[in-house]
């Protein structure tokens, strides 16, 4: 009687371990699924071959820009700058050519000696296509990309764009988040800083 009892136990047990094993693995599925597609918020300057971005590192620049809240972060000061508009300093850049570094950790820029160092000889490097030259129909959702407004005007629901815009000079200001180590909002406009690199046009 007393086996029976033990056996009848552990088969209750093992039902109610498979329930909860099953239950985890659901909820670390559909987590998954919320986060490993963000293409509609990449902008057309970024590399293509990538379903879900965080943060991209720029070596040339030494600086980030936070793709799901489309910011700038770059340090001056002494303290980590986060801005819609890329700083004046920059313009001569070509975005489009420069080589961008995928990072999908949490806050990047508080690591920054590590990753400078890492990617440092992907600087000069000219080796991605950019997302703008991309003929991939899973990139037409996003709003600058050439071929969004053709798919719009066929009717295609997929060439509707479900993120914010892609612009490389926002409007905007970045938003201080208020948490200790998050960077600092950018309260100077178009951003005065000290001209270390000679200004020109933006990204084409």
């Amino acid at each position: 009687m007393n086996k029976k009892r033990v056996t009848y136990a552990m088969k209750n047990l093992l039902i109610i371990l498979g329930l909860l094993a099953g239950s985890g693995l659901y909820q670390t599925g559909y987590a998954q699924v919320n986060v490993t597609v963000n293409i509609g918020n990449q902008p057309i300057w970024g590399p293509t071959g990538y379903d879900y971005v965080n943060y991209y590192y720029l070596p040339d620049l030494d600086m980030y820009y936070n793709v799901p809240q489309q910011q700038w972060i770059y340090f001056d000061g002494g303290r980590w700058i986060t801005t819609t508009v890329l700083p004046a300093r920059y313009n001569s850049y070509d975005l489009y050519r420069l080589h961008k570094v995928v990072i999908n950790d949490n806050q990047p820029y508080l690591h920054n000696a590590v990753y400078k160092k890492q990617y440092a000889s992907f600087r000069g490097r000219y080796d991605q296509q950019p997302i703008r030259d991309s003929r991939d129909t899973k990139y037409y959702v996003i709003n600058n990309h050439p071929m969004h407004n053709q798919v719009a005007k066929q009717g295609g629901s997929n060439g509707r764009q479900h993120g914010k815009p892609n612009g490389v000079n926002g409007d905007q200001t970045g938003r201080n988040g208020g948490r200790q180590g998050q960077p600092q909002p950018n309260q100077r406009g178009n951003d005065r800083d000290h001209a270390e690199r000679p200004q020109g046009r933006g990204p084409r």
